[in-house]
This record gives structure tokens, sequence and C-alpha cells, in this order.
């Protein structure tokens, strides 16, 4: 009697552990849904962190059907997240820099948008699902040629490395993304980063990653971009008031942040 009483109940926590299972990918992977977008600030001169909309190619709904974009922006509280992580890195900013920042909320600026020039620093997640039309290439090239910053994240191998650079090259055909070294200044312009061996949380396939590209692919000018390749830095800003992200991993993710703002801004 009592072994067929554990028998029973292993079964049903096995079952009942698949059932949540299925359940919580029923979420990851559910239709696209509308992201909804906060009102931004006004624009005063004040630092404002910028987040680019684009349009998402098939398999990019998959986090809750959210498009690409907004991984990171709407969060889920099913998964512990309560505020956004440009929201956190803004705060933190704030705390360690001299910079005047908005805390009051965030910009969403698409791709094609003249708005997109107000902001000389934005950033980008799941990069892999990125779709541009030609209008969306064009007003990305001239805000890249005018001294505007783009920081990509948040995607990863196999799949999703090639779109990511076709579209590059649709920007700018004459010039190469290369992989960066912990040399490079933009890890340096504000902490001294040691090493770019930046752990994951999860498997992505490869080790992270870090790419630039230059203009004219003369590596004495400053970069246009910064792609986090095999990574997610943005994840352990989010992450880091949750206690899932280890805390020395949130530190090394919001130091990379603050570099990339500062070097953006000053190059």
């Amino acid at each position: 009697m009592r072994r067929s009483i554990v028998a029973g109940l292993t079964l049903f926590l096995v079952v009942a552990s698949a059932a949540g299972v299925f359940a919580q990918r029923r979420g990851w992977f559910r239709g696209p849904v509308d992201a909804p977008i906060d009102k931004a600030p006004p624009y005063d001169g004040k630092f404002t962190f910028a987040r680019l909309k684009f349009s998402t190619s098939p398999g990019g709904y998959y986090y809750y059907g959210l498009p690409a974009w907004a991984h990171g922006y709407v969060p889920i509280p099913q998964r512990g997240e309560n505020s956004r992580s440009e929201d956190d890195l803004s705060k933190i900013l704030k705390a360690v820099t001299d910079m005047n920042i908005h805390l009051d909320g965030t910009k969403v600026v698409d791709v094609g948008d003249p708005e997109l020039f107000e902001y000389p620093v934005t950033y980008a997640t799941e990069a892999g699902f990125m779709e541009l039309s030609d209008k969306d290439v064009a007003n990305l090239r001239d805000y890249l040629l005018k001294g505007g910053f783009i920081i990509f994240d948040d995607f990863r191998a196999p799949n999703d490395w090639e779109p990511f650079a076709e579209n590059m090259r649709r920007i700018f055909p004459n010039e190469q993304l290369v992989q960066l070294d912990i040399n490079h200044p933009i890890f340096h312009s504000f902490f001294d980063i040691k090493t770019l061996d930046f752990q994951q949380a999860y498997d992505r396939g490869g080790p992270a990653q870090f790419w630039g590209l230059f203009p004219n692919n003369d590596h004495s000018k400053p970069l246009r971009l910064i792609a986090n390749f095999n990574n997610d830095v943005s994840q352990y800003w989010q992450w880091s008031d949750t206690g899932f992200a280890p805390v020395d991993l949130s530190n090394e993710a919001y130091k990379l942040g603050v570099n990339y703002i500062i070097y953006g801004l000053t190059h």
C-alpha cells in the first residue's frame, strides 16, 4: 500500500511538472500581442534613454507574444520582472555620473522616424529579428553618419547573426563588422572593464562577443555601434533586483551599459 501511494505521488508530481512547463511554454510562444508604449518625457536637453522600434521578422514574437524590439521594455510578471531594463540603467547612470537624466520615463522611437535624430544614443534588442525597409535603412544610415550611436543587444548563434549582418551591409555596404577586444576605448570610457568573458545565465550557443563598425573601416575612428552577440547585457539590468541574477554579473552588465552611453555621448 505504501509503495503504491509513493508511486502515485511520484506520477502526480511528474505530470504536474510537465503541465507547468507546458503552460509556461504556451505563455512564451503565444501569438503576437501589442506592446503598449508609454508617453516619453519632454524633449528638453536632459538625457533620455531611447529604444529603437522596428518591424519584427517571423519567429520574433516568441517571448510572450511581444515584438522583438519590446523584450525588456514590457515587464513580464511571470518572469519576476517588475521594471524595464532601461529604467534600471538610467538610475545607475544618475547615481554614478553627473549626467542630467530623465528618470520619469524613456523613449521608444521608430527606426524610420526623423525624431530619431533627437537621441544621440539608442538601444535595440533582438537584432536578429529586425526587419528594415529601404526607408528605415536610409534613416539609420543618416543617423549614424551624423554621429548617432546604437547599442545592439540580445541576439545569439546560430541563426541571428546573418540577418543582423545583412542589415548592416545594407546600411554601410563597404564597412565590415569587427570583433572588439578588451583594449578598445569603449571598455574604458568610464569604468575600467578587465575582461570580456561575460558569463551568461544560460547557454547562447557560444561565448559572449562584442562587435563594432568603424567609419570606412578605420579603427582609429569612433565606433558607429556596438553589438552584444551571444549576449544579453540588458537582461541583467532588468533582473538585478529580482534575486535571480548574480550580483557580480549584474554589476558587470551595468558597467558595460554605463560605458556604452558615455562613449556614445563623447565620441
